[in-house]
């Protein structure tokens, strides 16, 4: 019963909202978008090592 041990229910709810939001954060921003030209580049370095044979 919450009644029993009053505790600050409002600073536990804040506490791990934070902590919610900011784990969501670090896997929403922990990859870092490839840029078009960098694509290119990868490009021309596996064409590179094509063998036609």
């Amino acid at each position: 019963m919450p009644q029993m041990a009053p505790i600050g229910w409002l600073s536990l709810f804040i506490i791990f909202s934070l902590t919610f939001i900011l784990f969501s954060m670090m896997n929403y921003y922990s990859t870092i978008p490839q840029s078009p030209k960098s694509q290119i580049l990868k490009k021309s370095q596996t064409n590179s090592m094509n063998w036609k044979w």
